[in-house]
């Protein structure tokens, strides 16, 4: 009698492989790329953010830098980059929810292209370019100030309303390209399903289509947040050192234009930003691995 041979099946459990070391052959050059473009600069910027240079050349290591960076007019920066970046999340994800289902349910392929493309476009149009724009147009003297009378309104483009506005203008299309292949995975059997069986649209959306679209629809506002947290040149060009935003800190204690010798500072408040980012992915991708199996 020929000896079977067991089964992938039978030794791993049903649909699972044995990885060779050939797998990580293969991933070795990424592994080597990211080790080099992120792994190195991470280190150095966390040796930095806890050394400090004696008079005689040596180096000790030290807390005060992120001591520092967690006072005073440091710790209100990073308050108000959340509360911005934050506020702007919100808003340009709710936005770019409504305008993906718009598109999605249109029957229009132009609509949807046209959509499409603006987004891919205006997703990308920032910095010094777009401060400009806005400038012209809504700022002290542009124009559609200048017609609508916004200045006897209370209207401010130099102020934390005003750079809020301006960063919808590329957060809401970035989120419309977010959402729209979430909301194409949405069977419309599903939707069916619940109809015949006396489900209502808002229980069809409570119970099956929010639940399988939040994690979504949270990566979505994590790369809205991450996008606004770490933009400078637009915030740089239009409200300068007027609105407290820690991109705008570390840039001026690198170039020491309030104190000088404030370069580990910087690092550390750098330091900072990478934690609050971390803490909001490691919020996220449990739920994306999640939604992953209904959108398959």
């Amino acid at each position: 009698m020929a000896e079977l041979s067991p089964t992938p099946s039978a030794v791993g459990g049903p649909g699972r492989r044995r990885r060779g070391p050939r797998t990580w052959l293969a991933a070795l050059p990424l592994l080597v790329f990211t080790g080099l473009c992120f792994g190195v600069p991470l280190l150095a910027l966390l040796y930095g953010a806890v050394t400090r240079t004696d008079p005689d050349g040596g180096t000790t290591s030290t807390g005060e830098h992120l001591q520092r960076s967690l006072q005073g007019p440091y710790l209100g920066s990073l308050i108000g980059s959340v509360q911005l970046a934050a506020l702007t999340a919100l808003i340009g994800g709710a936005l770019g929810v409504l305008i993906a289902r718009a598109v999605v349910t249109s029957r229009s392929g132009s609509l949807r292209n046209a959509v499409l493309t603006a987004s891919g476009v205006l997703a990308n149009f920032g910095g010094v370019p777009l401060a400009f724009a806005f400038i012209a147009t809504l700022g002290i003297s542009g124009v559609v100030t200048q017609l609508a009378d916004l200045g006897s309104l209370g209207w401010n483009l130099y102020s934390f309303t005003g750079l809020a506005v301006v960063y919808l203008y590329f957060l809401t299309p970035l989120m419309v390209l977010v959402t729209i292949p979430a909301m194409d995975g949405l069977r419309s059997q599903w939707q069916e399903a619940a109809q015949n069986s006396g489900a209502s649209t808002w229980q069809f959306w409570r119970y099956v289509g929010l639940p399988v679209l939040t994690p979504s629809l949270l990566g979505g506002f994590v790369l809205l947040f991450g996008s606004a947290f770490a933009a400078h040149a637009t915030a740089a060009a239009l409200v300068g050192g007027s609105v407290p935003l820690v991109t705008l800190k570390i840039a001026d204690a690198l170039a020491g234009n309030v104190l000088v010798g404030q370069e580990n500072v910087a690092l550390a408040l750098s330091l900072d930003m990478i934690l609050i980012a971390g803490l909001v992915m490691a919020v996220y991708l449990p739920l994306q691995r999640r939604s992953a199996r209904w959108l398959r």
